[in-house]
């Protein structure tokens, strides 16, 4: 009885290959779900909190309304309410949305 001789040995190197390339598809679609919407995000508040000026009016991440008094570097100081003795300085980090006020002719 005569066996078949196999002349090649099954080599693991296309396995290899569709393994790294699953880790690339896998690493790519990550970064565009993931990583890049979220940099877009804190480049668009970086830019809005560029633009803060005394007399806009904010809403701070806590939910609070409020009209900006004083810009500093990296604090804002904000009248809350009516009542002009409520001025609390707070950092920039915390608005979440800038409302400038309206020019009247």
């Amino acid at each position: 009885m005569n066996l078949p001789v196999l002349t090649t040995a099954p080599t693991g190197g296309t396995s290899i290959i569709f393994t790294l390339g699953y880790l690339v598809v896998i690493g790519a679609a990550f970064y565009f779900i993931a990583i890049r919407p979220q940099k877009k995000q804190q480049k668009a508040h970086a830019a809005m909190l560029t633009t803060i000026a005394n007399g806009d009016s904010i809403l701070t991440s806590s939910g609070f309304y409020g009209v900006v008094i004083d810009v500093m570097e990296d604090v804002v100081i904000v009248e809350f309410g009516n009542n002009k003795n409520c001025r609390i300085p707070m950092q920039k980090s915390a608005i979440i949305e800038i409302e400038k006020p309206e020019e009247t002719k």
